[in-house]
Formats: structure tokens, C-alpha cells, sequence
């Protein structure tokens, strides 16, 4: 499940404060603050207070609500430039797992929300965000050069005592039955459902790969070559932890149609690389890397924002 930095915290002061008071009233909603030609209204600053208020957040709220929604603008403009931006469906079930943790329906969560003056859309955009942003992070972490080097973090480690860990190293494949967006429907995701777990079914490893795809009409086959257990993509990291090598996990609907992950090998590795791997991912939650804090700077920097 995806990690959400204080939203436990958010649905358990909720729950305590049941029942809860009618919804606050809204004005009619002006536009307040422009970035790149995406307006954020009076309404969303009204919801984020309200979301704030609802995590006993302290200082100016109005200010604080303005500065997430322009980041998050920020955020969201980029994840969908570069492609990473979570699809409703992903969304939709992140709310529903994120209720479940929480002993609530869905439909219970979204009272909470509502009466909190938060709604349920606000809330999942802001998870939208969350998702996506990660997904940005990560792929900056993956390609950037900066930060300490795989030796300085290797030291760092037996600096503290520890053992050179060791991870798994997957070599991967990915299948994506394409549903293009102006196509997508339920129908034409159930028949494509249906057609991957078909393929899932017969694939017998990834040496075989191109025969076992032979005339599928719209599949793309990606060589996602070797990663180490910590750099999984979180939406996929269960899925894969779980499937034998050979084997292929089940499948998801995601923004690109529908996809699965062969496992070609699995193997326990130790050395440099896997500590720097394993380093890494022990970081990761103590907030944003600093390529992604640099990388939301320049994006800020090039933006056209204008308050209203």
C-alpha cells in the first residue's frame, strides 16, 4: 500500500470526531491562483484548510493550503508530462485500501471526507499527486547522478555497524495489452483483461517471450532488465515479491491498458551495489530526495504562477 505522510493521522482524528457536524457552507468559487493555465479556486483552498484542520496542522492555514496546492499543481503537471501520473483506477483503489486499513468502507471514508467539508475528490486528488510524484522520485533517484556515491553509502553503513546486506536481483519483463485513451471503456478493459490473463496462462519464461506474444493484436513487450529488490516500483513490489521466478504476476489494469511482470531469474546478491540499493530504500522515508526537492524547485522556477 502506498505510504501517504500523515493521512493516519487524518482519518484517525476523523473517526474521533463522529458524529460530526454538518459540512461547511461553500461560497461560489473564484479562481485565486493560476499555475500554468491550471486554476485553484476558492473551493480547493476551502477543502485543503479544511484537510488541514482535519490533521490539527498549526500557523496560517490559508497560506499553508495555498503553497500544497500550487506544489502539487507543480507535481501533477510533471507525473502527467513524463507519463507517470496514476490512473483513476489506481487511485480509486489506493482510497479503498487506505479506508480498509482504517476498519471503513469507502463509502463510510467519503462521509468522514464530506462532512469534514475535505470530499472524497479533493482527497483522491491529493493521493493522485502522492502516487505520482513518487513515481517522478523515484525514476529521478534511478537516473541521477548526485548525492553520495555507492562506496561514501557502503561506508556510511559499516560506519553504523551494520553487515553488507544483501537484496534480490530481478531480471524482468513487462507486457502491456495497449487500450489507447480514446478507446478505453469497461468493455474494452474486461476484453483485454481477458486476452492478458489468457497470455499469462501459457507464458512459459522469457526466452519465449516473442513466440508467446506471436500476432497479438496491440502488445508491447518491454525488456525491463535487471533491478534490485529496494528499486521496484511500489505498485508492482508486492505482486513481484510474491511470483517464482518463471512465473508472471497477475495482471493490473493500469493508465496504459492492461499489464503483467514476468519474472525471468531471482537471485540473492551482496555486494556494493545491493548496500547502496538497500541504503537507499531504508531513506526513502524521511522525505523527498533532494533530486526531487531540486527537480520541483526548477519546475516552480519555469512556471507561470499568478495569484489572483
Amino acid at each position: 500500500m502506498f505510504r501517504f505522510p500523515g493521512l493516519l493521522m487524518c482519518a484517525a482524528l476523523a473517526f474521533s470526531l463522529a458524529p460530526l457536524s454538518a459540512p461547511p457552507a461553500m461560497a461560489a468559487s473564484e479562481i485565486k491562483i493560476v499555475v500554468n493555465n491550471q486554476a485553484i479556486t476558492s473551493v480547493d483552498i476551502a477543502r485543503r484548510v479544511a484537510f488541514l484542520k482535519l490533521q490539527r496542522t498549526g500557523g496560517n492555514l490559508g497560506e499553508k493550503a495555498r503553497e500544497q496546492l500550487v506544489e502539487e499543481a507543480l507535481k501533477g503537471q510533471e507525473a502527467a508530462r513524463v507519463r507517470l501520473l496514476a490512473s483513476d483506477a489506481e487511485v480509486e483503489a489506493s482510497f479503498e485500501r487506505f479506508a480498509k486499513s482504517n476498519n471503513l468502507s469507502a463509502s463510510q471514508l467519503s462521509q468522514v471526507l464530506n462532512q469534514a467539508g475535505v470530499t472524497p475528490k479533493h482527497f483522491k486528488r491529493y493521493i493522485q499527486v502522492q502516487m505520482s510524484w513518487g513515481r517522478v522520485a523515484q525514476a529521478l533517484g534511478g537516473s541521477s547522478g548526485g548525492g553520495m556515491s555507492t562506496q561514501d553509502l557502503v561506508s556510511k553503513m559499516l560506519e553504523r555497524g551494520d553487515d553488507k546486506p544483501s537484496t534480490t536481483e530481478y531480471i524482468l519483463q513487462q507486457v502491456i495489452f495497449v487500450v489507447p485513451a480514446n478507446k478505453r471503456s469497461n468493455a474494452t478493459i474486461n476484453a483485454r483483461k481477458r486476452e492478458a490473463d489468457q497470455l499469462r496462462g501459457r507464458y512459459q519464461g522469457c526466452d519465449n517471450a516473442a513466440a508467446a506474444i506471436g500476432n497479438l493484436r496491440d502488445v508491447t513487450l518491454r525488456q525491463l532488465g535487471r533491478i534490485m529488490q529496494p528499486q521496484l516500483p511500489p505498485d508492482w513490489k508486492p505482486l513481484i515479491e510474491k511470483t517464482k521466478a518463471g512465473g508472471a504476476t497477475p495482471t493490473r489494469i493500469t493508465e496504459r491498458g492492461v499489464e503483467f511482470i514476468v519474472i525471468c531469474s531471482a537471485k540473492t546478491v551482496s555486494d556494493d551495489k545491493a548496500a547502496e540499493m538497500v541504503f537507499r530504500s531504508e531513506n526513502d522515508g524521511a522525505g523527498e530526495s533532494e533530486a526531487a526537492k531540486k527537480h520541483l524547485a526548477e519546475l516552480r522556477k519555469r512556471a507561470v504562477i499568478a495569484n489572483k
